[in-house]
């Protein structure tokens, strides 16, 4: 682990912890000492980020309650032996998904974004894993992040381009293009393989 990473996990534990405090105390005074420690972790947050400390303020400010991870959710669709992906704004490649709506259960919110990002009306028939994304991406994050995968059966529909997404295709798993590693990875794509291929699948989680 770097020091910048040190920093990052620390800042986003005494965040954490802030954060669950100014859930539950009803002592004044313990608020503004949770305050003063939000505050401490913002300032932290600003070299490793590479944000202002304002922008880094606010995403903190905007999280209530007890903090938990947030849920990211990926479609995995299948044609002709083939993985569908879609091209984002960077130029870069990914399962169709993100982050899980409040009014929306992981599967529903699935099947939204397939619709959303690639044009395609979808129907989830099964759980390929359950991942903690620091545990399976590269890249670091402030917010902790449980991504769930699902396969999905295309019920038809055409990709249209839109503010998300600039394209879509399907790819094999020995020709994909450059991925978009913070979102999907290489080795979760392989993991959809195998659960599109197999007859029986016990969801992978960790």
């Amino acid at each position: 682990m770097t020091s910048e990473d040190k920093w990052l996990s620390w800042a986003v534990r005494l965040q954490a912890l802030a954060q669950n405090g100014l859930a539950y105390t009803t002592n004044d005074f313990d608020k503004e000492r949770f305050e003063e420690i939000r505050q401490m972790a913002a300032e932290m947050l600003v070299e490793p980020s590479g944000q202002p400390l304002e922008v880094v303020r606010d995403l903190f400010a905007s999280e209530t309650g007890y903090q938990t991870p947030k849920l990211d959710t990926r479609a995995a669709i299948f044609q002709e032996g083939k993985i569908l992906l879609v091209q984002e704004a960077d130029g870069l490649w990914s399962l169709p998904g993100g982050w899980c709506d409040v009014n929306q259960s992981p599967m529903d919110n699935t099947v939204k974004e397939a619709k959303e990002e690639a044009g395609l009306d979808v129907v989830a028939y099964r759980l390929v894993a359950v991942l903690d994304k620091h545990k399976n991406q590269p890249s670091r994050s402030a917010h902790h992040v449980t991504k769930i995968f699902f396969l999905c059966k295309s019920l038809g529909g055409q990709f249209v381009a839109n503010s998300e997404t600039l394209a879509s295709g399907y790819f094999a798993l020995d020709d994909l293009p450059n991925l978009s590693v913070n979102k999907t990875t290489a080795e979760q794509i392989a993991l959809c393989y195998e659960a599109h291929q197999a007859d029986h699948w016990e969801t992978v989680f960790d």
